[in-house]
């Protein structure tokens, strides 16, 4: 499949998920991106237009791991960056991808550390 299409049809299924889904200051949205490389993580306040917290692969002074350990970090480290905000709870945005690989894995850390969607 050609990149370009495999990109707009992400765009495309992230707008359709946007329409429906709305973070707060008090449930922030938790969105995912994932380059091929690296993988982010931010909580979002859409009332505000603000970024509360935000986290990456970038920040780990580790780099020699496999993409899901460093998408697990990342869900822990957004998790407790939302704990030092007094956040428990976030609605999940997976930016249009499946709900299977890093961003589960991301996902998964997040609620481990004590986030609740």
């Amino acid at each position: 499949m050609d990149t370009k299409i495999k990109h707009e049809k992400r765009r495309r299924r992230h707008k359709r998920i946007r329409a429906k889904i709305f973070g707060t200051s008090e449930r922030p949205r938790l969105y995912a991106f994932r380059s091929p490389k690296h993988i982010y993580a931010q909580l979002i306040d859409d009332e505000q237009g603000k970024i509360l917290a935000a986290s990456s692969d970038l920040e780990l002074k580790k780099k020699k791991m496999v993409k899901i350990e460093k998408a697990k970090k990342v869900g822990g480290m957004i998790a407790k960056k939302a704990e030092e905000l007094k956040i428990e709870k976030a609605v999940f945005d997976r930016g249009g991808y499946k709900y299977h690989g890093r961003i589960k894995a991301l996902a998964e850390a997040a609620k481990e550390g004590g986030l609740k969607f």
